[in-house]
């Protein structure tokens, strides 16, 4: 089935029918007064929301609509009958405007919710509603009302939860195949991928969620390169966007870092508020030699955006748990912890610089800061000293005192030395001149000691 998600139709509601103007004519009966009916009203247009359908194709090739119009009135009191209202069956999800102003009329994003595009007219009054006093005979009725009609345009959004984004052959559609029952068309050419697909994920603990795979999206997108952004709108209502990498992209200029900048690039010119999504980044083609290559620089380039990198291969499926997991957290928590990585290498080399300023003019703070200490410190110990000072005096006088004895041994032991040296050369009449010199000293002290004793 051919996907089509934008139609222009022209719907038109039915209208009233005329009131009827007639008279009771019976036998034996005479001027029976008018009994003309009402007309019935005009059906409505209104359009359902049916979870069945997946596109707009039925409106592609119909594009007018036109409810059916109310039956006119009859005579012998007869009222017309009632037209049926024209029911549309659209997809959930779809978008309904004004094609003249662009006005959001209404946006059917719940199964069995109703919409009246066209209200149909209201069935005109018989001459019988008319009948008065002193009017009794009335020859004139109400014409029935138009049906409203209006030229709509009909915008399909998909209702999905998760969606993938990323350039053509990325490998959206083999990611979808491996964790849904969706089977999109795969193959080794870019975009393969020409209409969103959509698949039901059985998640753990009996979870699902919907997945959308839209086509690639390349460089100029805006300007209407490729398949430019008319798909864009079905991943509007994801509350996550999984961007697949290719890893092992072939081409000139071909990187994934530029890859990745450039897909950002196009969502924020297509809607910012798409853009602040949270995205779930995929390196996909772990199973090449290129991939593995690359994945290093990539990782670690992120990583100082502050942005964790799953490496997958949908092929193998190496990685996909991990990467499901992170998805379920924030579609079901609400969480973006595993989205995200701590960035070590910016933050030490934005500190590193304030660090090393504060060391350098400790010093001369702490010189300031204890200055003031030092002086308090050196004009105590001066007060203290001069307290102190005759403790001091006298304590300095005892060392004198006690060293003196020890000076004087010396001095003592000097002649005696000299003697032992002059032994051979002295006369009896020098030693006897040695010997007396200790008894003199002595006498001389001794006085010096008696006045102590007596205090």
């Amino acid at each position: 089935m051919k996907f089509v998600d934008e139609v222009r139709i022209y719907v038109k509601a039915g209208d009233g029918g005329n009131g009827a103007v007639a008279f009771r004519r019976e036998k034996f009966i005479e001027r029976g007064g008018p009994n003309g009916g009402d007309g019935g009203n005009g059906g409505s247009v209104v359009f359902v929301a049916n979870p069945q359908l997946t596109t707009l194709l039925d409106y592609r090739y119909q594009q007018h609509h036109r409810a059916k119009s109310g039956e006119h009135g009859m005579g012998s009191d007869c009222n017309g009958h009632g037209a049926e209202d024209l029911v549309l069956q659209v997809p959930v999800g779809t978008l309904i405007r004004n094609e003249q102003t662009g006005e959001l009329l209404v946006d059917l994003s719940d199964p069995g919710q109703q919409f009246v595009a066209a209200k149909g007219g209201r069935g005109g009054l018989g001459n019988m509603n008319f009948a008065t006093s002193t009017r009794q005979t009335p020859r004139f009725a109400q014409d029935g009302g138009k049906g409203e009609e209006i030229t709509l345009r009909l915008e399909l959004k998909l209702l999905a939860d998760v969606g993938l984004l990323g350039f053509p052959n990325a490998g959206k559609s083999t990611f979808i195949s491996r964790v849904s029952r969706a089977r999109p068309k795969v193959a080794d050419y870019p975009f393969t991928t020409l209409v969103p697909n959509l698949g039901m994920v059985q998640y753990k603990d009996n979870l699902s969620f919907v997945m959308a795979d839209i086509p690639g999206i390349i460089e100029g997108a805006s300007e209407g390169v490729g398949l430019g952004h008319q798909f864009l709108r079905h991943v509007e209502r994801c509350k996550v966007l999984v961007h697949l990498i290719d890893m092992g992209a072939e081409g000139e200029g071909r990187k994934p870092l530029d890859d990745f900048n450039i897909l950002n690039t196009e969502l924020k010119k297509y809607s910012a508020e798409l853009a602040s999504k949270p995205q779930v980044v995929a390196a996909n083609k772990q199973d090449l030699t290129e991939g593995r290559e690359r994945l290093g620089p990539f990782t670690e380039a992120l990583r100082r955006r502050g942005i964790r990198v799953y490496p997958v291969s949908c092929a193998t499926g190496e990685g996909m748990q991990a990467l499901m997991d992170a998805v379920a957290e924030v579609l079901f928590t609400g969480s973006t912890d595993k989205l995200h990585v701590e960035m070590p290498t910016e933050r030490s080399a934005s500190k590193a610089p304030a660090k090393k300023a504060p060391a350098k003019k400790a010093p001369a703070k702490k010189a300031v800061a204890k200055a003031p200490v030092k002086k308090a410190a050196a004009k105590k110990a001066a007060k203290q000293a001069a307290r102190k000072g005759p403790a001091k005096k006298a304590s300095a006088k005892k060392a004198a005192a006690k060293k003196a004895p020890a000076k004087k041994a010396a001095a003592k032991k000097t002649p005696a030395k000299k003697a032992a040296a002059k032994k051979t050369s002295l006369k009896p009449v020098a030693k006897k001149a040695a010997r007396k010199a200790p008894v003199k000293k002595a006498a001389r002290r001794a006085p010096a000691k008696k006045p102590g004793g007596r205090r």
